[in-house]
């Protein structure tokens, strides 16, 4: 991906967020909540549950239920990343779009923003989870949040932590901005931009 000034992208008008480890502080230990779900050890967790419908449905629907389970407890201790809030009002007031592109599902996105205080912030409509589109890394999440505004994907970005968020955004199109708070620089090849802090955007 050919890098993209910070100047750049602030003349873009749609801005797409990751939530967790985004947005919120990640909460998510994947390796013990597979332990937990009796997933495969490295394997994408809904990945691994798409895989288990064609073999067993039942143990697929139970495991399904104890995830939401799961995922509805860290959402309600979920905390504002640092700066969240400050960027996505100032991209408000300067008439941006915001939504955000989630692997959770609507549920547990709501709940997550709520106790982050960060859902006054956005239109139902422009939070997308898992029940919504294919979830990340294929752009379908990305292009159905473009569609809804009647947007392009010259005049939008993407901002997430991790590389499914940023194939996503390079799928459809947008540059990907990878937030990097540990400073592991990892995928250089498909992100646009790199940023240690939110306020970085700024």
């Amino acid at each position: 991906m050919r890098p993209v000034s910070l100047r750049a992208l602030h003349a873009r008008r749609h801005w797409i967020f990751d939530m967790d480890g985004t947005l919120t502080v990640s909460m998510h230990d994947f390796d013990a909540m597979r332990e937990a779900l009796g997933l495969p050890a490295g394997e994408p967790i809904l990945e691994a549950l798409g895989r288990l419908d064609g073999t067993d449905p039942e143990r697929a629907r139970d495991t399904r239920e104890a995830l939401d389970a799961m995922e509805l407890e860290m959402a309600h201790a979920a905390r504002e990343q640092p700066g969240a809030r400050a960027l996505l009002e100032t991209l408000l007031a300067r008439g941006a779009r915001i939504g955000i592109l989630t692997r959770n599902g609507r549920e547990i996105a709501d709940a997550t923003l709520a106790a982050a205080g960060l859902a006054d912030l956005f239109e139902p409509a422009s939070i997308v989870g898992r029940e919504c589109a294919v979830p990340k890394p294929d752009p379908a999440g990305v292009r159905l949040l473009l569609d809804r505004w009647g947007a392009d994907p010259d005049d939008a970005l993407v901002v997430g932590d991790g590389r499914f968020d940023l194939e996503a955004a390079v799928a459809a199109g947008c540059p990907a901005v990878h937030f990097d708070p540990d400073g592991t620089a990892a995928w250089p090849e498909v992100a646009a931009l790199r940023v240690g802090a939110l306020g970085e955007l700024l």
